[in-house]
């Protein structure tokens, strides 16, 4: 039993999923500071909250309600979405298509007149009964190369 959970937690896909995890919680913790530090205050001074619009609240009824949280958070999440793409999904994507092979071509591909299996249209036999295809329908006339 333990062997099992022991391979499961050493393939690739586990570790690679857990460091993107904690880096990512890593980062995001520098951009809801960045937020927090500038962006939060910069908003707060055009909206006339003085430098600090985390402690905008309403009212409704005697309870408070602190909206400038949920928005610091909003921005935050805004944030972290944009670096991400741009600064690692599209390069990522970038760079897979540049080193991506390019697709084969497919073989064009004809059934063979007595097993009616598929067969490149340029064989010169059939490579499952061996039967000659050279000017049946669908193969083109290729002179009989003898060895």
């Amino acid at each position: 039993m333990f062997k099992g959970f022991r391979s499961f937690l050493l393939r690739g896909n586990v570790v690679d999923l857990a460091v993107g995890i904690v880096i990512g919680a890593a980062f995001t913790a520098v951009v809801t500071g960045f937020v927090t530090a500038f962006l939060t205050p910069l908003i707060g001074v055009a909206t006339g909250a003085v430098g600090d619009f985390t402690k905008k609240t309403f009212e409704v009824g005697g309870t408070s309600f602190p909206y400038g949280v949920f928005v610091n958070a909003l921005i935050s999440f805004v944030l972290v979405a944009a670096v991400i793409y741009f600064a690692v999904v599209v390069p990522v994507g970038r760079l897979q298509s540049r080193f991506e092979s390019a697709k084969p071509v497919p073989v064009a591909k004809a059934d063979c007149p007595e097993c009616l299996s598929p067969v490149p249209t340029a064989a010169v036999r059939c490579s499952f009964c061996t039967s000659e295809l050279v000017g049946r329908t669908g193969f083109p006339a290729q002179p009989l190369q003898r060895h």
